[in-house]
């Protein structure tokens, strides 16, 4: 579990793509801490530790992964949000987070509001009725607040700290981020389904 409050912009260190996909990410975190196996949120997927070294973490992923993320996306260079594992006790910040993305969207605008900046991203159309205005929403692991909603388009805004901590400092428009909607949203969308 995680909080969506992000606690490292990495890097893409390297990147083979193959079979299972082999990443390296560098990143500021004190790699002693770090264990074997750990989950950590890349851009809001659950990725798990499979080697480290002095200022960097290996992952693998599979098909599956680079089929239901934006990772397929990513180069050397590719800036990366990163949030280590919850532990009982930590504070949440943000909202409970799985690490499961549920879609790619796809940024639409993005233009300065006073200090900040509204970005507006289109979800696929199978997420649409699982985003709420003043809810919740995971945009490339960052937890955030919907502030409108237009069929399977939404709305956030992005306070400057918010900026220059996460990679949203640097998208631009067409860029495709990684989507998780609210965990009780998820449920509640299974429930009201027709029954199977």
């Amino acid at each position: 579990m995680f909080t969506g409050i992000i606690t490292d912009l990495g890097r893409v260190k390297a990147i083979a793509f193959g079979p299972t996909t082999r990443l390296e990410i560098a990143t500021a975190y004190d790699i002693a801490t770090v264990a074997m196996g750990a989950s950590v949120a890349c851009n809001g997927c659950c990725l798990s530790v499979v080697e480290k070294g002095s200022g960097w973490l290996a992952f693998e992923c599979s098909r599956e992964t680079l089929d239901k993320t934006n990772i397929g996306d990513w180069k050397v260079g590719t800036p990366v949000n990163l949030e280590r594992a919850l532990k009982l006790g930590d504070e949440l910040g943000g909202h409970l987070v799985s690490g499961h993305v549920d879609g790619v969207g796809r940024i639409l605008s993005i233009t300065p509001d006073g200090g900040s900046l509204r970005i507006v991203v289109e979800a696929p159309m199978a997420m649409a009725r699982s985003i709420a205005p003043k809810g919740s929403i995971v945009l490339d692991g960052i937890s955030l607040t919907v502030n409108e909603v237009e069929a399977n388009k939404f709305g956030i805004n992005i306070i400057p700290i918010t900026q220059t901590a996460t990679n949203l400092g640097q998208a631009k428009a067409g860029d495709r981020v990684n989507l998780e909607i609210d965990l009780i949203a998820r449920y509640v969308a299974r429930l009201l389904a027709p029954a199977i």
